[in-house]
């Protein structure tokens, strides 16, 4: 392998690196994911075969505001991840997004103040993108196609997708999102073969 690169997939789940982005108060786009995700390759070294990049649409429905009762509808769409899914090297894997109720952003009520809708944020539960991401994962191990496997997630839920590739002989490496995001769990580190920290 000292003369030729390692075929490499990198792996994107949606939710890490947007947190990253609204931590550092950056607008998250398609742009901004693919430009982030060249980012992430040493083209010294490796030839990047697919980026795929799991997340789910927005919540579109309508759900029943926590205090005045009355009906708030959401619009959501697939726009985002019908522009990412065109871009070279790049595949789109969909989860769904659930309501799950409403939590307070606020506990400074002053006495006798009633909360108003205002007040909640709602609680959207996504499904199905860390199954995705295993499934893939396990897909590459069998079939051998990528010699390295680059992921960007901060869910310990992928450490077991995570030995079975390496059991297989696929180098693994998680990438290190900048500061100030949070820095990678151990148990993520513990099962990979490199940290890629990314300036």
């Amino acid at each position: 392998m000292s003369n030729a690169k390692f075929r490499t997939a990198l792996l994107i789940d949606g939710g890490a690196l947007r947190v990253h982005a609204r931590i550092t108060e950056k607008p998250y786009s398609g742009d901004f994911v693919e430009d982030f995700a060249y980012k992430c390759i040493d083209e010294a070294r490796e030839h990047l075969l697919r980026i795929l990049y799991y997340d789910a649409p927005l919540f579109d429905g309508d759900v029943t505001r926590p205090i005045s009762r009355t009906t708030q509808t959401f619009t959501g769409g697939t726009g985002f991840l019908d522009d990412l899914a065109t871009r070279d090297r790049f595949a789109v894997r969909r989860g769904s997004l659930s309501f799950r109720g409403w939590k307070p952003n606020r506990w400074d009520w002053a006495e006798g103040e009633a909360p108003e809708d205002e007040d909640f944020d709602p609680i959207f539960e996504q499904k199905g993108v860390d199954m995705r991401i295993g499934l893939d994962i396990a897909s590459f191990a069998e079939r051998r196609t990528i010699d390295r496997l680059l992921l960007i997630s901060s869910d310990n839920d992928m450490v077991a997708a995570l030995k079975y590739a390496r059991r297989a002989g696929i180098e693994v490496g998680v990438v290190q999102l900048p500061e100030p995001s949070w820095p990678l769990s151990r148990l993520l580190q513990a099962h990979s073969d490199f940290v890629r920290e990314i300036g």
